[in-house]
Order: C-alpha cells, then sequence, then structure tokens
C-alpha cells in the first residue's frame, strides 16, 4: 500500500513508518519543518514539507494521489496554546479529511485522544480541556463523511515504554495507559482490518494480541 500520515514527525507516526516500510508498503509522512526530513528518511518514509495550518485542500491533495489509505497523527503537541489545538488538531483534521475525500483516498485512520466524546471535567486544565474539545470536534467531523471509511483510535495516556504487543481495544476500554510502541503496531493492524471501518475504538495496555484484538472487535 501507499500510505500518507499527517504529521510525520510524531513519536507514534514515526514509530508507525518504520514498521510499514519495515513491511514494505510506500509511506509517505507529511511535516511542517525541512529540518525534520532527516529522521523521516531513516524511518524509511518520504518527507513531504506541507504546513496543514496554512495549507489549502488542493495543496494536501496533490501530496495524497494515489495513496491507498491516510493516518491523521498530527498535533499541536506540548507546550502549543488553546488556539493551535484548534487550528491543528482540529483544523488540520478536517482538512485533511477534505484532501482524502478530493483524491478518492477512502481509508482513514484518526488517531484521537481517550476523552475526546465528552466535555472535559470541571477544573480541567484550559488548554487541555481546548484540545480534547477539538479532538471531539475533528473526530465528529471525519465520522460524518460517507466518502470515507474512517476508523478512529482512542489511546489512553501515553507512554515511551517498549511495547508488549499486548492490549485491551474496545469501544470503551476504561481508563489507563498504552505505549506509543503499541499504538503504532494497533494502527498497523486497523489499517489491515476492513471490519473496523465506523468504529471509534479505545486502546489501553492489555493482556490480548494486537492482532487477535482487532479481529475480535472487527467480528463484533
Amino acid at each position: 500500500m501507499r500510505i500518507v500520515i499527517a504529521g510525520g514527525h510524531g513519536q507514534i507516526a514515526l514509530r508507525l513508518e518504520r514498521l510499514l516500510a519495515k513491511r514494505g508498503d510506500e509511506v509517505a509522512g507529511i511535516i511542517r519543518r525541512p529540518e525534520q526530513a532527516g529522521d523521516l528518511l531513516a524511518a524509511g518514509a518520504e518527507p513531504v514539507v506541507c504546513d496543514l495550518e496554512s495549507a489549502s485542500v488542493e495543496d494536501v491533495a496533490r501530496h495524497m494521489e494515489g495513496a491507498d489509505a491516510a493516518v491523521f497523527a498530527a498535533g499541536a503537541g506540548p507546550g502549543s496554546g488553546a488556539a493551535r489545538k484548534e487550528t491543528v488538531d482540529r483544523g488540520a483534521a478536517v482538512l485533511f479529511a477534505d484532501a482524502a475525500e478530493a483524491t478518492g483516498v477512502r481509508r482513514f485512520l484518526v488517531v484521537s485522544s481517550m476523552g475526546a466524546d465528552r466535555e472535559p471535567p470541571e477544573g480541567t486544565d484550559p488548554v487541555f480541556a481546548a484540545y480534547l474539545r477539538a479532538k471531539g470536534a475533528a473526530d465528529a467531523d471525519v465520522r460524518a463523511r460517507a466518502g470515507l471509511d474512517w476508523t478512529i483510535l482512542r489511546p489512553g495516556r501515553l507512554t515511551n515504554d517498549p511495547g508488549t504487543g499486548l492490549i485491551t481495544l474496545a469501544d470503551a476500554t476504561g481508563p489507563g495507559e498504552v505505549s506509543r510502541d503499541d499504538v503504532a503496531t494497533t494502527l498497523v493492524a486497523l489499517l489491515d482490518e476492513p471490519g473496523t471501518v465506523g468504529r471509534t475504538l479505545e486502546l489501553i495496555s492489555g493482556d490480548v494480541p494486537v492482532e487477535d484484538a482487532v479481529r475480535a472487535v472487527a467480528n463484533r
């Protein structure tokens, strides 16, 4: 497959790029800064410089021509304010979905966040609350699109622990944490499983091998 990943220099995206390239897929990662290109090349991915905060649909669509799938893994990141949660975590996701529809790229995965489906609890840090609201709005936009075969993945608290390959994947898992390694491995399995189209899934560490967990969700 040819897969285009938004947020190609992110921690999950770089892991995903390595996994996809290793199995022989053609991977392009969209990045904002040219100096990030070397890390993508080292991961086996083609770096594509395109700022999703200022690009047009046509700009992004040019980079998605001929792709079989798209993964939105971009984020404003730590240290960014509420305004960039809106322009990146929501706005860029909508733009990326627009470009996928414009080019006929139906398979569309979103890396979202647990808690994005409800109003943040009282007392939540204002910037984190803005992030959750932006993620929720982006997810709602994607779910409303008949032109996309979408799957939304909502991991728990992310860690840099080595992946175990053992997860819990369900419509609702309850709170928990999960390694970025295991998120990337789960994304690969989701790409390959059409039975997960139209599903919003939560992910935490668990005791079920990734392939088995994805297969079980697809059969429900």
